[in-house]
């Protein structure tokens, strides 16, 4: 779990556009911290400091007391704009947290033990399908990543929400959905078909293939088999027609 994080702001910011320039020519960038049952406080921080926390690589996962007119906000960084040009931090949103606040964050994935799973042993290669997983969780106990043991998973398995243990505080934003994280799967081989062998091809075999690769996607992203496999062989026959390439 994630520390928390101190952040020196002040406030009486410069009013407009105008105002925000002068701050960012003085080394500081205008930020607002929002939400809960206060007003919208706006304050302006040490860009130095900002880019520093900003390099943690959690910092949007961390609980940031600020620091601003004697008192102490507790908040969660929630957007940072950035100059599309220079990179340089322009603008930052802070959402306080009330006590006992639950917080809706997403936490990157790290899978643990791919020496040991005979999947990967035997040549296989682990698709990730979500590489951060979105979690509801106690404002205080945000953790730093998900880690996901993939020691007793086999060539074709899938690693759903449902084979991962989330830690004490947090629980997974989807509730209705089995979804998948990650696959295992042999590295298919595809040989590129002669000019010939491609004029030969019948429209029916197309539509299969085509079907086929469509109907598998589906299946990854969902985590069970596609329903509508007539509907999608009817949709990639009506876009061959249309593009006539026949």
């Amino acid at each position: 779990m994630n520390d928390k994080t101190t952040l020196p702001a002040e406030k009486d910011a410069p009013a407009g556009k105008g105002g925000s320039r002068v701050l960012r020519r003085e080394g500081r960038v205008p930020a607002v911290i929002y939400g809960g049952k206060g007003k919208a406080v706006a304050i302006h921080i040490e860009e130095k400091e900002l880019v520093r926390q900003l390099g943690t690589g959690h910092f949007f996962n961390s609980v940031v007391d600020i620091e601003v007119g004697g008192k102490t906000v507790r908040t969660l960084p929630k957007d940072v704009a950035f100059h599309p040009v220079t990179d340089r931090p322009l603008h930052a949103d802070f959402l306080r947290l009330s006590a006992n606040s639950t917080v809706h964050v997403e936490v990157p994935v790290k899978f643990v033990n791919e020496a040991a799973s005979p999947g990967l042993k035997r040549g296989a290669v682990l698709n990730i399908i979500r590489h951060e997983l979105e979690l509801v969780c106690e404002a205080d106990k945000i953790p730093d990543d998900i880690e996901i043991d993939v020691a007793s998973f086999d060539v074709g398995d899938s690693i759903h929400i449902s084979h991962v243990n989330l830690p004490a505080g947090s629980k997974s934003a989807i509730t209705d959905l089995d979804f998948t994280i990650a696959t295992i799967e042999m590295e298919a081989r595809h040989d590129s078909p002669s000019d010939d062998e491609v004029m030969e091809t019948s429209d029916d075999e197309l539509i299969q293939a085509a079907s086929k690769v469509l109907y598998v996607h589906f299946k990854r992203q969902l985590g069970e088999p596609a329903k509508h496999l007539k509907y999608i062989k009817s949709c990639v026959r009506s876009a061959l027609e249309s593009a006539d390439v026949r």
